[in-house]
């Protein structure tokens, strides 16, 4: 483990820590112009999600009404009542997004699996990086917002899904995460910049509570608007 990682999983509340828990829930709210952008607004404004931490596994309750929810696996995503009922379901959801760009319009199921697969990801970093597979490297530093950021290229292995396989983290001199850069695979490689503050402490692990991901322009630098998503995250829980 690279230094860097080492200090970002220490700060955050170490490994065992860590590993003493099965699943974080959180209570969430996703914005952003993408929704509309993707004709569906609104569709996860007030959710509770429920994230393996050890897996990759996730489900998305409240998703278009109270009683429904989503289930969530790299191989398979399914729309359900909160009953068992089985309304509709995709494999190989990430197949359904093939010749996609800015402007093609999502179904229910393309936004949840993105959501899925996005919300994932953040509650697992920076644990997610020690997992087998994956391959870290530290970048030079970068100044912004009055501080010296250190980052870490993440590669992804494939087992794992998210936006794309080469990620950017950066952390500030307290070891917590302040920036996360990547392409989006699923919406033709557009390159977003998030900003990740507002942390709470939930039994023991330092969990961030607000994202906001702007688009990534030339030389590194992120634009003020507009702003593609956000997540606020209240009442994090690990069990």
């Amino acid at each position: 483990m690279s230094d860097l990682l080492e200090l970002a999983i220490q700060s955050h509340g170490g490994m065992e820590r860590w590993n003493a828990f099965q699943r974080l829930t959180v209570d969430v709210s996703v914005g952003g112009v993408l929704w509309a952008l993707k004709g569906q607004p609104n569709l996860f404004d007030d959710n509770r999600y429920e994230a393996q931490t050890h897996v990759q596994e996730a489900t998305i309750y409240r998703v278009g009404a109270p009683d429904r929810l989503v289930h969530f696996t790299p191989q398979r995503l399914s729309l359900e009542t909160e009953s068992g009922e089985l309304i509709q379901a995709r494999d190989d959801p990430r197949a359904a997004f093939q010749g996609h760009a800015n402007e093609t319009p999502w179904d229910v199921l393309h936004a949840a699996y993105f959501d899925s697969y996005a919300l994932w990801t953040y509650l697992n970093q920076p644990f997610l990086y020690t997992w087998p597979g994956f391959v870290t490297e530290e970048l030079e530093p970068w100044h912004e917002n009055g501080e010296t950021w250190r980052r870490l290229k993440v590669t992804f292995p494939d087992s794992v899904t998210s936006h794309t396989r080469e990620q950017v983290t950066y952390f500030g001199p307290d070891g917590l995460m302040r920036r996360h850069d990547y392409a989006v695979d699923v919406l033709g490689g557009t390159f977003g910049a998030q900003y990740i503050g507002d942390y709470v402490e939930a039994n023991g692990i330092m969990v961030p509570t607000r994202r906001r991901i702007f688009p990534l322009a030339e030389g590194n630098q992120a634009l003020p608007e507009p702003l593609l998503v956000s997540v606020d995250i209240t009442a994090p829980r690990f069990a």
